[in-house]
């Protein structure tokens, strides 16, 4: 599954760039950003270390860690002046996009705990949603909801992805690369146009 995803991951991003995408940032400046770093030296203790604190990590995410990396797919189309409304591909796991930020499990022990306090004190808090990628809005720097992300802990092979919908990871993953890297429909042929080219000859997982 993992080496699948990697594959389509690589061929959707030189797709993009021969088109002359931007890959940026969600804010205003739109700055440059890499839109796949892949495993660091570190990733599999980093797979490890998210098994010790959560107990259960689904096999699927792990393998995401360890053989994919982290991927960032929000930017411009040349032919797609608002693609990045298109809920374009983001799964972060190991932060390796951010080398001179806080630790992402800070950020994950940050949020574990607030789920905690919030939990405590309302019984329909829900599962704990260990986030992953901004939500459709914040990525086309628009206020939005929660993050998107995966429900923890969770011992199975394959484990519930949070998003617009909840499905199965594989399923998600499945989905987005359907549409060429952009999850969200089309509304017009020309955006149709670009994620058929996109999408051609992907791998099911």
């Amino acid at each position: 599954m993992a080496h699948r995803a990697r594959q389509n991951v690589e061929l959707i991003i030189e797709r993009l760039l021969n088109d002359g995408y931007r890959f940026h940032s969600n804010d205003d400046e739109q700055s440059p950003e890499k839109p796949h770093v892949p495993p660091t030296a570190t990733a599999a203790e980093h797979a490890d270390w998210l098994q010790q604190r959560f107990s259960a990590v689904p096999m699927t995410l792990l393998s995401w860690v360890r053989l994919v990396g982290d991927v960032w797919l929000v930017g411009t189309h040349p032919q797609w002046s608002t693609s990045a409304s298109a809920d374009p591909l983001v799964i972060e796991v190991e932060g390796s996009r951010y080398p001179s930020a806080p630790a992402i499990r800070d950020y994950f022990n940050d949020e574990l705990s607030n789920w905690r306090e919030w939990s405590a004190e309302d019984p329909n808090a829900g599962p704990f949603v260990l986030p992953l990628a901004p939500d459709r809005l914040h990525k086309e720097h628009v206020s939005g909801g929660p993050p998107y992300g995966i429900v923890l802990p969770d011992g199975c092979v394959d484990g519930l992805f949070v998003g617009e919908t909840t499905m199965l990871f594989v399923s998600y993953l499945n989905w987005v690369f359907s549409n060429g890297g952009l999850a969200c429909p089309t509304t017009s042929e020309n955006q149709w146009r670009v994620k058929q080219v996109l999408a051609k000859d992907l791998l099911d997982l």
